[in-house]
């Protein structure tokens, strides 16, 4: 048997999968990692629990999948995407934790951009806006935060990357120090449409180039993983960021074709081909993936707190012991009571890019429970897909049937409110894990496991279809209430800039 390892290393956890030939998974193993919330907005992960948590969970889906390593043909590697590590080259020594991509640290620096005059550079070359959310603010933040940083990486003494960048240093014992194109495009200082690092962009940063990664295709061999780690040297074949990597699971190969991820946020990408179509209304252009015949595109979207909402709702406020008591409980009431949650809680993404907005809950009363505090977290996702549905259609990229996939598809509620409040049908994956598949199969391809897209387009299943049910005059009732407590969310946090 050929089987494919896909490490997916997330924000709440890390997981892996083992694919055989046929597209089926036949071992998973994951694990959560801890979040760190050092200052307001803040957030951190430690990288060396990343990388042990990604290669325990790594071993532990070979040994369900009954395999070992003599079977396993290649490794491919997905990632949570602008979540920044800075290290030492000697050593491979994190001089600070890892800046997670939902934290609003390096937000000041985004605002001195901005007051620049930078805005419309970035945009162009990056395709990006200026945001804390993307990796080259993070760079300049933690060589800001520690002593001699800055020194030591013009010396050459100090590399950065994002994860996936991370997990190929370690897993090759620092041989290796590449990223792919994807996660690349992610940066705010890599030129999609030439695929290269801009000098321009590094320099309003001050960012040495020595310190970043060789650009390399999402699929191909591009390193090789130490015997250490899981039983025998294996190549690295695929690697790209999650949202990307959901995109190719998805196959979403033709220009149009979307699909939207329910995980931590939510991102909903429109593959735009060969072609860097011109974002507009918050959405950000970037890249696809490339496979070896040439970059490819994508329109996106980006909610950042959907799924990490309900965590919130766990961990947090402690009124629900697991996520999928939520679909009872949003079920139980006839309606929201005019309720709304915007979990804003480290802004808002597209379409709004408000780095200050802050999370809101409105509409209480007397008689709200716990019941309308969980269902009007449900819905928030919903609202914040059809925002970024919106974005799309006023771009010019109408999405007909909406693809789904991630955590959140398993809740039939959300689901059923998806459709109704887009107004459009929602297609659920048969398989959630779809990131972990995209690198499986970027991985597959490239050491040939498979022998083209259209070898994996056959592979796609549905698992279940959502038609809207809902009266168009409640569905526009219901966003608009949305939309008046997203106006009230916004700009909370300005006034202690």
């Amino acid at each position: 048997m050929t089987a494919v390892l896909a490490l997916d290393q997330g924000t709440t956890g890390s997981s892996a999968v083992v694919l055989d030939e046929t597209g089926t998974i036949r071992g998973s193993a994951d694990r959560e990692i801890r979040q760190f919330y050092p200052a307001s907005a803040h957030v951190e992960h430690d990288p060396e629990e990343i990388f042990a948590t990604t290669v325990a969970v790594g071993r532990e889906a070979l040994t369900r999948a009954g395999l070992d390593s003599s079977e396993v043909t290649a490794i491919g590697i997905t990632n949570q995407r602008e979540t920044t590590v800075v290290w030492e080259r000697a050593t491979g020594r994190p001089i600070h934790p890892a800046v997670v991509w939902q934290s609003r640290a390096s937000a000041a620096i985004c605002e001195r951009l901005r007051s620049d005059g930078h805005e419309k550079l970035v945009r162009e070359r990056t395709g990006l806006v200026i945001d804390a959310y993307f990796s080259g603010t993070k760079v300049r933040w933690i060589l800001d935060q520690v002593a001699g940083a800055q020194k030591r990486a013009e010396a050459g003494e100090l590399v950065c990357g994002t994860i996936d960048t991370w997990l190929i240093w370690k897993l090759t014992g620092g041989r290796t120090h590449v990223t792919d194109v994807s996660n690349a495009s992610r940066t705010l200082v890599f030129d999609i449409h030439r695929g290269v690092w801009d000098d321009d962009l590094l320099g309003l940063l001050s960012i040495p180039r020595s310190m970043l990664a060789t650009p390399v295709r999402s699929s191909g061999i591009v390193a090789e993983a130490d015997a250490q780690h899981f039983g025998r040297a294996l190549p690295i074949a695929g690697v790209a960021g999650d949202q990307q990597a959901a995109l190719f699971g998805q196959t979403c190969f033709a220009a149009g074709e979307a699909k939207n991820t329910y995980g931590t946020g939510c991102f909903l990408l429109v593959n735009t081909a060969d072609r860097a179509a011109l974002a507009s209304g918050g959405l950000l252009t970037t890249i696809a993936w490339d496979t070896g015949d040439g970059i490819r595109y994508a329109l996106e979207g980006s909610a950042f707190i959907t799924g990490a909402a309900v965590q919130w709702l766990r961990d947090g406020l402690g009124i629900i012991a697991t996520a999928a008591e939520t679909e009872s409980l949003a079920a139980g009431l006839a309606g929201n009571d005019n309720v709304y949650l915007v979990p804003a809680f480290t802004g808002l993404g597209a379409p709004h890019w408000d780095m200050y907005a802050r999370g809101l809950l409105i509409g209480i009363e007397r008689g709200t429970t716990r019941a309308h505090v969980v269902r009007a977290t449900l819905e928030s996702i919903a609202y914040q897909t059809r925002d970024l549905l919106e974005a799309m259609r006023a771009a010019g990229q109408p999405i007909e049937v909406l693809r789904v996939d991630g955590g959140g598809t398993a809740n039939g509620f959300l689901m059923q409110f998806q459709a109704d409040v887009a107004g459009i049908p929602v297609e659920v994956a048969a398989t959630q894990e779809t990131t972990a598949l995209g690198a499986a199969f970027l991985a597959g391809l490239a050491t040939g496991v498979w022998k083209s897209p259209d070898d994996l387009r056959r592979r796609r299943a549905v698992a279940a279809r959502y038609e809207p049910r809902m009266s168009a005059d409640e569905r526009e009732s219901l966003y608009a209430g949305w939309q008046r407590a997203v106006d009230r969310s916004r700009g909370w946090a300005a006034a202690g800039i």
